[in-house]
């Protein structure tokens, strides 16, 4: 079914704009009319709509739709008068627009999940496969409540990560440039300076002017291949598979950055893993979901193999041990769960442990990497300006008393 971009008015004769699926402009114009809407202009658009730029449904949103969700599932409330309810007091356009979408295809006969599934930009896989374990198990308010958790220390983990990730950025661009401005403008000056005195000029002095006076030639070269790899590397690390793959296995071998990497994906599969299986989805389903939210090539492959296993008839813990990611402290948790009957249980202490551990880890990484970068940087610093200033002691200690 196709997407409308519109431009309608309502009773008061404020002009509000949207996207809204229909079958063709006489249906928007009906849809548009229940909506209390008359339609002005419209246009068509592509066929699966995606909010993008300041519409984008974030995980924010999400965790607002998990929450009223489960109050109106629990409540008793029926479904399309909470969905009308939400979408009413929705100001975000773009999600406002996915809930009238989700209310027409309720009125249309569908069940929630399939209507949910209608829009895989905004509700993934994982979100689909548990809202229709929800409907077939009839615990539809304990799934959107899992959901929410989930959704929450997503977005939580998201905001630590981004801050380990961003410090070292920083830090990098602002003394690159000031080494940059070293290298090329001060120290060929002090140089100059003390050649001629007609002073001996040390090793390294002379690698220091070498490099200096190369980033002076050259540095129009240097900037093109700066931006070359700056924009050629991204775009290929995202649109070929060997790019994708390499990218991934380099983010886990990276130090300091690279554990705790592994943790988030590692973490993010055993909360997917544990809220599918407690919500009714079967093992295998939970892990193929897992696969596609672990967010890393490398290790939804290993947990590709790992079903293949289970599916072929070895257990859930020996399956995980032969993948060398887990610690052994979860196979053994896995392992009990497995022999006692309580693998919910079970996958629920493995997520506490991960969720503990990469927040942990987060932290721990931005206490190492902190004044390891700083101490880095100064080194670089402290060694451009000792091989400025060995000369000029030069000179000092030979100039008569």
């Amino acid at each position: 079914m196709p997407f409308f971009a519109y431009r309608a008015i309502d009773q008061t004769g404020r002009t509000t704009k949207g996207t809204l699926s229909a079958v063709n402009d006489v249906d928007l114009e009906l849809r548009l009319k229940r909506m209390g809407l008359d339609l002005v202009t419209l246009n068509e658009q592509a066929r699966e709509y995606a909010p993008q730029g300041r519409e984008r449904v974030t995980r924010r949103d999400l965790v607002t739709f998990c929450i009223h969700m489960r109050y109106i599932t629990r409540a008793g409330i029926p479904l399309l008068e909470g969905l009308r309810d939400l979408r009413d007091s929705m100001e975000k356009r773009g999600f406002r627009d996915v809930l009238t979408a989700l209310l027409e295809d309720l009125e249309g006969g569908k069940v929630l999940s399939q209507a949910l599934s209608a829009h895989p930009a905004v509700f993934g896989a994982v979100f689909v496969h548990s809202v229709r374990a929800g409907e077939q198990t009839g615990l539809l308010d304990e799934v959107f409540e899992r959901l929410g958790e989930s959704l929450k220390w997503q977005e939580e983990v998201a905001a630590r990560a981004k801050r380990l990730m961003i410090y070292p950025a920083m830090v990098l661009v602002v003394v690159g440039i000031a080494i940059l401005f070293l290298m090329i403008y001060l120290v060929p000056q002090v140089l100059q300076l003390v050649q001629t005195m007609g002073v001996a000029l040390p090793l390294p002095t002379l690698i220091l002017m070498a490099v200096s006076n190369a980033l002076r030639s050259y540095w129009l070269i240097g900037l093109a291949l700066l931006l070359l790899a700056g924009i050629g590397l991204p775009l290929w690390a995202r649109r070929t598979e060997a790019g994708r793959l390499w990218w991934d296995r380099t983010q886990l071998r990276l130090p300091i950055v690279g554990p705790v990497m592994q943790k988030i994906v590692l973490a993010r599969f055993t909360n997917t893993l544990a809220m599918m299986y407690r919500s009714g989805v079967t093992v295998l389903d939970a892990l193929r979901a897992g696969e596609m939210v672990a967010g890393n090539r490398v290790i939804a492959d290993g947990i590709r193999r790992a079903a293949q296993q289970i599916a072929d008839g070895r257990g859930l813990s020996e399956s995980f041990q032969s993948l060398a990611l887990f610690p052994p402290l979860v196979i053994r948790m896995l392992r009990v769960g497995e022999t006692t009957g309580a693998l919910d249980e079970a996958l629920d202490n493995v997520t506490f442990f991960y969720n503990r551990e990469v927040l942990d880890s987060i932290e721990n990484g931005l206490r190492v990497l902190e004044p390891l970068l700083t101490a880095v940087l100064g080194l670089i610093l402290g060694v451009i300006l000792v091989s400025v200033l060995l000369p000029v002691y030069d000179l000092i200690g030979n100039l008569p008393l």
